[in-house]
């Protein structure tokens, strides 16, 4: 084995690696040390340069430091800053891509500079960019409005009814001061004008029907004061007519009420399963003797087995006794009225057929309408209200209400609800 014990050649080889080692890393730190000093004096050079030109900037490797830090801090803080507008201006983007109203942003030519969605639909043109006011908007009177606003710097507003299209548009010109430009704002005013129109033909419609009761109501009053009352025949007989008009005007008060309701949507329906004979079997018995009275036979036709309907049963069978109701009064004596369901794709079908005076074709499609009614000369007592509740009704729970008719040979009603799911 051999010997572990150093001898002293190695240890003289082992005292010169060292000495070695140690003049090298003295050596490597004098090259550094001189590189750190040539560095220096190149850094205060370009510092003195500097500092001739401009004798507000700092003189010492420090200043540099502090200077360098602030410019930093600047640069965050404009990045912040940056940062916070981007995204301001994001959620403006998509607050402008979502109005209803339209925005367009026209420089001091005229040329559109921007145009929200809702702009470009409202005129009809995918991209408006690039183009004239004139080009986009194609309607004198909002391209006078606006450029009388870039020549007074004043705010215009116009509304038009556009031509064939049954549109009705405001827009609003805004100056930009600081531009020479404008801001247009375009609203459609369609939908505002076609609710103004209801709201003024619901109050002339309302006054007419309140003044026929009440002009009567006031006549036979009259005639009681001037002796009517203490005759033992007419005095009955006026008081009977004072208590029917008086009747009609408490029924036009419910279906007013009624209808306000359920537009406003403040009658919320009672939905659960319903079967179709057994709403129509109620409907009939409830209107059988008013038929009879009038002469006319009242039929029930419905299989036992249809599915039920999800549906609010007083609200339905109010359907039907408005659609009977109707049905009697246009049916002559002798006739017939028949209560019919059957199943359809989704849903039940009802229908209330009579053999009356029937509903000429031009009439169809407004008989839904508030207080419309067919001939007045022959409708007899009637609000008009009767159809328009029955619709409302029938598109809460979710279906769909239509007649057929042929003058002369008597009328259908239908409507369908959807079964339960």
């Amino acid at each position: 084995m051999r010997n572990l014990r150093i001898t002293d050649y190695e240890l003289r080889n082992m005292d010169q690696l060292f000495l070695y080692l140690t003049i090298f890393f003295l050596f490597s730190a004098a090259w550094f040390a001189w590189r750190y000093y040539d560095l220096r004096k190149r850094i205060d050079r370009y510092i003195n340069e500097i500092r001739i030109q401009d004798k507000h900037l700092p003189t010492d490797i420090k200043g540099i430091e502090n200077l360098s830090n602030a410019i930093a801090s600047l640069k965050t803080a404009f990045d912040l800053r940056f940062s916070t507008l981007d995204s301001d201006n994001a959620r403006l983007s998509t607050v402008l891509e979502q109005l209803t109203d339209g925005v367009i942003i026209a420089d001091a030519n005229g040329l559109i500079q921007f145009a929200n969605p809702a702009a470009q639909k409202l005129f009809e043109i995918p991209n408006a960019l690039g183009h004239s006011v004139t080009e986009v908007v194609r309607n004198h009177q909002l391209v006078d409005a606006w450029r009388l606003c870039q020549q007074t710097s004043e705010m215009q507003s116009e509304s038009v009814e556009l031509p064939g299209r049954r549109q009705f548009l405001q827009l609003i010109a805004i100056p930009d001061a600081h531009a020479s430009g404008s801001l247009l704002l375009v609203q459609d005013l369609t939908r505002v004008r076609k609710l103004e129109n209801v709201r003024r033909d619901f109050i002339s419609n309302v006054s007419h029907e309140l003044r026929t009761p009440l002009a009567s109501l006031k006549a036979l009053t009259e005639t009681l004061q001037d002796g009517a009352l203490a005759d033992p025949d007419a005095g009955p007989r006026f008081l009977g007519r004072i208590s029917t008009e008086v009747d009609a005007l408490t029924q036009m008060a419910q279906e007013l009420l009624d209808l306000s309701r359920i537009e406003s949507g403040q009658v919320e329906l009672i939905l659960a399963p319903l079967a179709p004979k057994g709403l129509i079997t109620s409907a009939a018995d409830r209107m059988k003797m008013q038929a009879e009275r009038a002469g006319l036979k009242l039929s029930v036709k419905c299989e036992d087995d249809l599915p039920n309907v999800r549906a609010d049963k007083s609200r339905l069978e109010q359907v039907l006794v408005n659609l009977i109701h109707n049905a009697v009064k246009f049916t002559k004596p002798g006739g017939e009225i028949a209560l019919e369901a059957e199943s359809v794709i989704g849903g039940v079908r009802f229908a209330v057929r009579d053999t009356g005076v029937g509903i000429p074709a031009e009439s169809l499609s407004r008989i839904f309408e508030r207080f419309y009614r067919v001939d007045v000369s022959r409708t007899g007592s009637g609000t008009g209200l009767g159809l328009s509740i029955s619709k409302h009704i029938v598109e809460a729970h979710g279906g769909k209400i239509w007649a057929e008719s042929e003058e002369g040979r008597g009328s259908v009603f239908y409507f369908e609800i959807p079964v339960k799911t």
